[in-house]
């Protein structure tokens, strides 16, 4: 429910012009009372997008609906669809179609420097992506191949190398997953649009400009 609150919010925060991170790290500040989440482009992993709804579905049994847990979770849910639809106005304002447009997706993992992609929300953006014409591949030092899985089947699809020349190959580069192991000076340098969905991008100076936080 703290993540849907704090994704809320980055919602609200783009509507209303403002910068989320930067609210979020002010309010850290405070010596007491505050525990910081971070927004995303979804949720991940194999206990917060499902165990929830074990929950929710047995308080049924007693006639309980368990109303913020399902409201927290449709919010989680929406999270991959908002980010693609940022991508769409990015590229949009740079006279592209998402259709037919090369993007690169960094990170399929569900958060950094981990192994594990269950439940991860680069997998619905790889999907949603797909559908709507883009032409994607991904890189991921994590996972050198995907694999076929109970929702999704990307087993065609391999980790690219990344170089400077690759990057600048793509109309768009996603950061769905912040591995400390990118270098994102390079990464942003490079590309011709960034969508970033973690502010990992925070500290790159240069080119900000080509930098869309999602």
């Amino acid at each position: 429910m703290n993540i849907a609150l704090v994704n809320e919010l980055k919602l609200l925060s783009q509507r209303m012009d403002f910068d989320i991170w930067e609210v979020i790290d002010s309010a850290a500040t405070k010596p007491f009372g505050f525990m910081p989440f971070y927004p995303g482009p979804g949720l991940g992993g194999h206990c917060i997008p499902v165990d929830p709804y074990y929950l929710s579905w047995k308080a049924r049994e007693f006639d309980f609906a368990t109303r913020f847990i399902e409201l927290a979770g449709e919010i989680n849910t929406s999270m991959p669809y908002h980010v693609v639809e940022s991508i769409t106005d990015a590229l949009n304002k740079r006279q592209k179609s998402l259709n037919g447009s090369k993007i690169l997706l960094l990170g399929v993992a569900y958060k950094k420097d981990v192994d594990d992609l269950r439940e991860s929300p680069s997998l619905k953006l790889l999907e949603l992506l797909t559908e709507r014409g883009a032409k994607l591949d991904y890189n991921d030092p994590y996972f050198p191949a995907l694999h076929k899985m109970r929702h999704y089947d990307f087993s065609n699809m391999r980790s690219i190398d990344l170089s400077p020349a690759t990057i600048a190959s793509y109309d768009c580069v996603l950061i769905a997953t912040d591995h400390t192991a990118y270098d994102y000076n390079m990464i942003v340098n490079s590309a011709k649009l960034v969508v970033d969905t973690r502010n990992a991008t925070r500290r790159v100076t240069n080119g900000r400009e080509k930098v869309i936080l999602s």
